[in-house]
């Protein structure tokens, strides 16, 4: 297998979905939410920006419709956990499932087909050419860039302003934060419905930036992978950055291989076999970290210097 520019411009590629859902669970996280849903919202996001630039006729207007969809489907998780005070896995979890099977319905009810909706004029982000970035950082459609933009922004937010910093204490110390006069609730909404919002990006980058066309669980596990991506970079943009990088090269090496000739079912398994054995790593690196020290034996105690000098 070759390793050249055109593999790390398929990883570029691949790691945009889920850089960008994985940066709307760390600010979920760094507020104190739990956020297991992203798979699900990204998929909504996914159907909801080819429904939007099927209609409009613009890939923007269905980045919009993406963007706006994924919050409002995240309003559910941010009612039953901050408000009804439910289990966030739980509802993460029947969120996920329930968008499998809504936007399975929505695709035959909206565009009378089952399975797969593509059409030649369904409008898709196209590259940005930027030769002078060269040929890996070039090409690639306007949320590649801004998910790069995003780690910045969110690095700075969540470190320098003010309400980035109240945000980290409401996830720290919830009661502390609210005698300091900060609502807890408040900032927990804003952290899931932006939360909400970036995996409506992913969904748009992934259904039409990598791909123009909509398929029935076309996220296919890159959710999960975003939620390991938080874990692995403990809720920090930069972490989730490396993490995500680290998958999206496995996924392009993997349709690398399927090109040379080795099975689908193999390759397509390579980025969930990268994310369990960095899981497995990370959590016996850790492990051993917390492991207690074996208290030293306790030295036999000498005698004070006076009796030594009496003594002689």
């Amino acid at each position: 297998m070759a390793v050249d520019s055109a593999l790390f411009h398929s990883a570029l590629l691949a790691l945009t979905p889920i850089l960008l859902a994985g940066l709307g669970g760390a600010i979920c996280e760094r507020a104190g939410v739990f956020n297991i849903g992203l798979e699900g919202m990204m998929l909504i996001g996914c159907f909801s920006a080819v429904a939007g630039s099927w209609f409009t006729g613009s890939a923007w207007l269905g980045v919009l419709f993406a963007a706006l969809s994924s919050a409002a489907y995240a309003m559910i998780l941010a009612v039953g956990t901050i408000t009804l005070r439910g289990d966030a896995v739980v509802l993460g979890v029947a969120l996920n499932l329930l968008a499998v099977g809504l936007t399975g319905f929505l695709l035959r009810t909206v565009f009378g087909v089952q399975g797969t909706f593509s059409d030649p004029d369904l409008a898709g982000l196209g590259g940005v050419d930027l030769a002078f970035l060269g040929p890996v950082l070039s090409g690639h459609s306007p949320l590649v860039y801004v998910s790069w933009a995003a780690v910045a922004v969110a690095a700075v937010f969540l470190a320098r302003h003010p309400w980035g910093l109240r945000l980290r204490g409401v996830g720290e110390a919830p009661d502390a934060a609210a005698t300091l006069g900060v609502s807890p609730a408040k900032y927990q909404y804003a952290a899931v419905l932006t939360g909400g919002v970036l995996c409506g990006l992913a969904g748009a980058q992934l259904a039409l930036g990598n791909v123009t066309l909509f398929s029935e669980n076309m996220t296919a596990g890159r959710g999960w992978i975003a939620v390991v991506a938080v874990m692995l970079g403990r809720a920090l943009p930069l972490g989730v950055l490396l993490a995500g990088l680290l998958f999206g090269v496995a996924e392009a090496v993997g349709f690398r291989l399927q090109g040379n000739g080795l099975p689908q079912q193999a390759t397509d398994a390579a980025p969930y076999v990268v994310t369990l054995i960095a899981l497995f790593l990370s959590t016996a690196r850790r492990k051993r970290r917390k492991r207690p020290e074996r208290p030293r034996r306790p030295e036999r105690p000498q005698p004070p210097e006076s009796l030594l000098g009496a003594s002689s």
